[in-house]
């Protein structure tokens, strides 16, 4: 009984300790509240301002970067490759020997062929005496026209013989003389596909032993286009393109040549455009994949809005509406009308009375959001008038 009534003293002042404490911070919010001016009113619009600039609408592919004026050097004769004189990227002129094949073969060749000339001119000096000699005989009666024939034909075919003869040894000298190997212009190595020792047929196809480049101060791009967007290239359209060995670096062009015949992969039909690309710092290396853009429109220091101030309504109403956007008047939203210009799909180009760079247009609305407080005294302490819940900390 004793214990029971100690229980019910300890009772009564948790109780009371209880009451006083939820009194004291009652009293401790309604201060609060009364301190605490609510966060600062966030603006009802999203806004951005009318900038003056350039704009472009392009196409994008891809490419291959080439070397203009590539010749590819072969060998018109057969043989072992016995000196080769240049190599990858050097610089050679017109004239220059590349590379020499075993000449033994073909100072031999050329050394049978006089002898073959030496031979011939004697037979047919011999035939021509002969003829000579009978020809009296014939005018004179003494031979018929079938003996006289058989003379002349003699020498005539001796004549033959010697002009064959010389034709061979024309024929080996000039072999002899393309054993060297020499450059048909003045240009960079771009490729050698041959070393000493190798042998070279030319008999069915000449190989290529060497590529030259011409000018690489002059590059072009094989660009593959889509058949959706070849017609709006056009020759002389102006083209921006970048290749991944620099990706900060943007480079220009220009295409010279659009290619009628179509390329055909995957049911993906494509046209082949040629684009002359200035390659005056050597930055650009054939083969190089090029990422090009062709310049289908241009505008150039014209007043520019984002698409989302041209999208944005206050109302769901007059949808069909002409073309406008919404400007800040005062701090209240004021509708002009505009005409627009070309997009590249995030801006466009606008013109209208009264808009200059700077003016702040209407992109969208703020989304107010409502502070709810879930914690156990909110729960339960009674809500205060004005909804405040104090200031966040």
């Amino acid at each position: 009984m004793k214990l029971l009534k100690i229980g019910m003293k300890f009772l009564k002042l948790a109780l009371m300790a209880g009451g006083v404490l939820l009194i004291f911070l009652t009293i401790q919010r309604y201060w609060a509240a009364a301190a605490y001016q609510g966060p600062p009113k966030s603006p009802q619009f999203r806004i951005e301002k009318i900038k003056r600039g350039n704009i472009e609408n392009t196409i994008s592919c891809t490419g291959t970067l080439s070397a203009v004026g590539t010749v590819e050097v072969g060998t018109q004769v057969s043989g072992t490759i016995k000196k080769v004189l240049v190599d990858y990227n050097d610089r050679v002129t017109k004239g220059q020997i590349l590379a020499e094949l075993d000449l033994d073969t073909l100072n031999a060749a050329v050394a049978a062929a006089d002898a073959s000339v030496i031979k011939a001119r004697a037979l047919y000096k011999q035939a021509t005496a002969e003829y000579e000699r009978n020809k009296p005989l014939y005018e004179q009666g003494h031979l018929s026209s079938q003996e006289i024939l058989i003379y002349e034909t003699e020498k005539e075919t001796t004549r033959a013989e010697l002009l064959s003869a010389q034709a061979v040894v024309k024929k080996e000298k000039i072999n002899l003389r393309n054993a060297q190997i020499r450059s048909p212009i003045n240009g960079v190595i771009l490729e050698r596909n041959i070393e000493e020792g190798q042998t070279v047929a030319a008999s069915l196809s000449t190989p290529t032993l060497f590529i030259i480049a011409e000018n690489l101060s002059s590059m072009e791009i094989e660009a593959s286009v889509d058949e959706t967007d070849i017609g709006m290239v056009n020759k002389g359209q102006a083209v921006t393109f970048m290749v991944q060995s620099y990706p900060d670096d943007l480079f220009y062009g220009t295409v010279t040549q659009i290619q009628m015949n179509p390329t055909e992969t995957s049911n993906v039909v494509t046209y082949t455009v040629i684009v002359a690309a200035p390659n005056k710092e050597g930055k650009l290396l054939p083969g190089m994949t090029a990422t090009a853009d062709f310049v289908v429109e241009k505008a150039e220091n014209q007043l520019l809005v984002s698409n989302a101030a041209l999208n944005f309504r206050l109302d769901n109403l007059n949808n069909n509406e002409d073309p406008g956007i919404y400007v800040l008047d005062g701090g209240n939203p004021k509708r002009v009308c505009v005409t627009l210009g070309i997009t590249d799909g995030i801006t466009t180009v606008i013109k209208g009375e009264t808009l200059t760079p700077g003016t702040s247009v209407i992109i969208g609305k703020n989304i107010e959001k409502t502070e709810s407080s879930n914690g156990f005294l909110s729960k339960i302490l009674p809500k205060l008038p004005g909804g405040g819940g104090g200031p966040r900390r």
